[in-house]
């Protein structure tokens, strides 16, 4: 397959799309959710394979974990799709309405991006969220998922595509990307494709940057803190942070670092240390944090705490204060999210104000920073530029706006010779 040819092709499908009906998009959605229960037998006989293949070959347990597509996701892909669904209509919004002068009527009005492409991680259930947030907010998508789960996004994306030409949508307003070196060739469609998302490591994303003229959104890397203070709830902070680093090692919102204030450190860091050693997280950390714990760690200098784990692993550092940790955090991290873990007020609003991320939380798991979990109806990715769009990347993200301009007759030169004066007011 070309893909450049099969760009051109969505470019020019891009309008049609846009111009389509919120009910159509939403019947794609409904038809989507139908058809996955209804073909569900042969999308997990295609992801057992995938699964096979993943644990013959040794591909990481944890990310074994995301290539899984079961029961229960298949439910969570549904009930997604049936959120969205009721999500109102990003296109279309009428974001300024200003009369210029008597008959002269200026409107900013939403309208999707176009042509997306989205290169996503090996996770199922992923193709699904990408694919409904495209088809929702009008966005023709060009999809290529990890290679671990071919045979199952196969399945899916058959699925997905029958759907949304079912529900009378263009037929090339999907694409999906199979092969490894469709990505260079899709690199080069700047002429074609208006977006692209890329999710995966750093060195993934970072060449995806360097490598193509089509803007790029999203996040290079997941290295996500958490700001023990010295006014903290012991046992909330240990069921938070627990939750950040074990519910999902892999993903980019699972915390890599831990700061823990000088205060309290005697105390809570062999406490700490004892719960993730029990549960299989295999600490590093500071010097000072490996006298404390009194075990064998691997020690960590100042310069290496620019991690990320997606695995059952964490650095550990000691701070003497909320700004000590404030500058680290906006050092080191990927201003993707970061939490601080306090009673004070002071040192929240402190550590809101100065963190510099896309989300900033208070007692709570930085795992909270996804697209489902906001509301969004999943996301196509998370984005830690600040052009844009911001966070995880749900409708609003997904579409842009275009100035349209009425008027009866009006000319400039009305105005420059001074005959006319603009008499601007919001409608």
């Amino acid at each position: 397959m070309e893909i450049k040819a099969e760009a051109v092709k969505m470019k020019m499908s891009a309008p049609v799309l846009a111009a389509s009906s919120i009910e159509q998009r939403n019947h794609a959605l409904e038809l989507i959710a139908s058809a996955l229960e209804e073909n569900k037998d042969s999308i997990f006989e295609a992801n057992r394979i995938d699964m096979e293949f993943a644990e013959t070959n040794g591909v990481a347990q944890a990310i074994r974990k995301r290539l899984k597509y079961d029961e229960n996701k298949l439910r969570d892909s549904i009930s997604g799709l049936l959120e969205l669904k009721g999500l109102s209509d990003p296109i279309g919004t009428v974001l300024m309405n200003r009369q210029m002068d008597n008959g002269l009527v200026l409107k900013k009005i939403s309208v999707p991006i176009g042509v997306i492409g989205v290169i996503f991680e090996a996770r199922p259930d992923a193709m699904i969220q990408v694919a409904s947030l495209c088809i929702k907010s009008g966005n023709c998508a060009i999809l290529k998922g990890g290679k671990e789960t071919a045979n199952t996004n196969k399945v899916l994306f058959g699925i997905i595509k029958n759907a949304v030409v079912k529900a009378g949508l263009p037929e090339d307003c999907l694409l999906q990307a199979e092969l490894h070196n469709e990505i260079d060739e899709l690199l080069k469609c700047d002429q074609e494709v208006d977006l692209l998302i890329p999710r995966g490591s750093n060195n993934f994303v970072r060449y995806i940057m360097e490598n193509t003229k089509i803007p790029v959104m999203g996040h290079s890397s997941g290295i996500c803190h958490i700001y023990i203070d010295k006014d903290v709830n012991k046992e909330e902070a240990l069921s938070i942070i627990l939750d950040a680093k074990k519910s999902y090692p892999a993903a980019c919102n699972a915390v890599e670092t831990l700061l823990i204030h000088r205060d309290i450190a005697s105390w809570f860091i062999p406490v700490l240390s004892e719960m993730l050693q029990n549960e299989g997280v295999k600490i590093n950390g500071t010097e000072e944090v490996k006298e404390i714990i009194g075990k064998e760690i691997d020690v960590m200098q100042e310069d290496e705490f620019a991690k990320e784990y997606n695995d059952m692993e964490i650095s550990i550092k000691i701070v003497s204060g909320v700004e000590e940790a404030v500058k680290h955090i906006n050092y080191f991290g990927s201003h993707h999210t970061d939490c601080i873990l306090t009673e004070s007020d002071e040192a929240a609003d402190y550590f809101i104000q100065m963190v510099d991320s896309a989300g900033v939380y208070r007692n709570c798991s930085t795992r909270f920073s996804d697209g489902y979990r906001y509301g969004f109806g999943a996301e196509v990715g998370i984005s830690t530029g600040k052009l844009h769009a911001r966070g995880p990347v749900g409708l609003d993200g997904l579409v842009t706006y275009k100035y349209v301009l009425n008027g009866s007759g009006h000319i400039v030169e009305d105005y420059t010779s001074g005959r006319k004066k603009f008499n601007h007011k919001d409608l």
